[in-house]
């Protein structure tokens, strides 16, 4: 199974430097999509279709803000939209698709980075996510999620760590909330499960200077349950081709999905 995730920063952009054309090609079995910034009628335009896959979206009250989208070959069993509380549903930032033993979902996380407004909401929004990962710890399936995070975790997942440190996105309280997820939680980074090379960034500030000297963070992640460290097999990173500030990453993993 290849799982492919994408921040988008708005797909009607990202389609005209041609995402879709790139994704007809990837041999993908789910496609995850955030921060469409389209409505769910204006998603079902044939310019956002892709041939063999099945669609599924979720928008924001405010279009212009949010939105997630996934994609699939395979209709699922069941569709799940939101997370049952005000920062996540306002701004259609999760959707997540059931199939046989596992779910896929595509998260997105609120940036942060714009004023500490938004800041405080990223850190309510951390606070109730990890409620509801607690609960789906009891669940008997497989999670995985496709998580545009807007956090970098360690020192190796962003340029020049130490001048960033007093950032949104790598700020203490941010790293510390993802140590919980996968030292208390038990949660996988599936990349990490297979490399710790650095400079694999998937974010870039919007400069020429960023672009040239590689000045990225890691924000985008494939999240799992602990079910399924060991049938992570393979990963793909790259700078280009590249439709939004975020790098796609795309997993393949030792898993037929089914219904």
């Amino acid at each position: 199974m290849r799982v492919v995730s994408v921040n988008v920063n708005g797909i009607k952009k990202a389609a005209n430097l041609g995402l879709f054309d790139w994704l007809a090609n990837q041999s993908a079995d789910v496609i995850c999509l955030q921060d469409t910034r389209i409505t769910n009628q204006e998603i079902e335009a044939p310019e956002f279709q892709l041939p063999g896959f099945n669609l599924f979206s979720c928008d924001s009250f405010e279009p212009e803000k949010g939105g997630v989208a996934i994609y699939s070959r395979l209709q699922p069993k069941a569709i799940i939209f939101g997370l049952g509380f005000p920062e996540a549903d306002h701004f259609g930032r999760y959707l997540q698709l059931d199939f046989d033993k596992i779910s896929i979902s595509s998260l997105l996380f609120p940036t942060g980075q714009e004023s500490e407004k938004q800041l405080d909401e990223k850190f309510s929004f951390m606070e109730n996510f990890t409620e509801y990962l607690i609960k789906q710890r009891r669940k008997r399936r497989e999670y995985i999620y496709c998580a545009s995070l807007y956090i970098a975790y360690q020192k190796l997942d962003v340029k020049n760590w130490r001048e960033c440190q007093a950032l949104p996105g790598f700020l203490t309280d941010e790293r510390i909330w993802l140590d919980d997820v996968f030292a208390d939680l038990g949660y996988v980074d599936a990349m990490r499960e297979l490399t710790r090379e650095t400079n694999l960034f998937t974010w870039w500030p919007e400069s020429e200077q960023a672009e040239v000297l590689n000045m990225g963070w890691r924000f985008d992640y494939q999240l799992l349950t602990p079910g399924l460290r060991r049938i992570v097999r393979d990963f793909d990173l790259s700078r280009q081709p590249r439709f939004s500030q975020h790098a796609p990453l795309t997993i393949d993993y030792n898993w037929t999905l089914e219904i």
